[in-house]
């Protein structure tokens, strides 16, 4: 039978653990963010962060791309990228880390915010607005690693994608990153067709303008570290 006053000495030591437990996380968490994604890291000399969704560097720069780029898709593209980004960190509550978010979600704090979700959502807002002179691209660095990052790519109608502008969303907690790929020194970046074709049911039978090409059998990554 354990008396009252040996109860009442064990509360402390209860919380101790409790306050031992939080600390742990946070030491955790702050490690994550000291050896975590590079995804993070400094924007890279060639990278500008989008100043509005009326941003004149950015819509000139798309209209740069060729002369065929319609101006008011350029617009379009640029002021969607600015405010999906933000409405989307304004939904997932994401602090100033996302690397540090992703670690919430993985905790199971936060409900989501990776990268892949920033850049699907501005997917599928891009492709409903039916651009004729404007392509989309899925862009990724580092697939699956723990450092795997998630971009679109925007270029004019039948670029190649390594002379797209990535529009990236995540790696500013929702200010729009944008700059071509040769600015960006922390990653290597590569188109992945599937990815997009998977996220876009109606085209997924088709890519190239009409090129017939059987639906992927991947569908979408559930979960990741970015």
């Amino acid at each position: 039978m354990i008396v009252p006053d040996t109860m009442a000495n064990l509360r402390p030591k209860r919380r101790f653990r409790r306050h031992c437990s939080r600390l742990t996380l946070l030491v955790i968490a702050l490690a994550f963010i000291a050896h975590g994604s590079p995804a993070i890291a400094r924007p890279g000399w060639g990278l500008l962060l989008a100043t509005s969704a009326e941003d004149p560097a950015l819509r000139a720069r798309i209209v740069a791309l060729s002369p065929k780029v319609n101006p008011d898709e350029a617009r379009r593209v640029a002021s969607i990228a600015y405010t999906t980004g933000l409405e989307l960190a304004r939904k997932w509550e994401m602090g100033s880390s996302p690397t540090m978010h992703s670690f919430l979600i993985n905790m199971g704090i936060k409900k989501g915010g990776y990268c892949w979700q920033f850049a699907t959502e501005l997917l599928l807002r891009l492709d409903a607005q039916k651009l004729k002179t404007i392509d989309l691209h899925w862009g990724e660095s580092d697939p699956g690693t723990d450092t795997e990052h998630n971009v679109i790519v925007v270029t004019a109608r039948g670029q190649p994608f390594e002379q797209g502008i990535m529009l990236d969303n995540w790696r500013r907690s929702g200010h729009l990153l944008w700059g071509t790929f040769d600015g960006d020194p922390d990653h290597k970046w590569r188109e992945n067709r599937n990815a997009m074709t998977s996220r876009l049911p109606r085209r997924a039978a088709t890519v190239d303008h009409g090129k017939k090409e059987t639906k992927p059998s991947q569908t979408p990554k559930t979960q990741s570290k970015n």
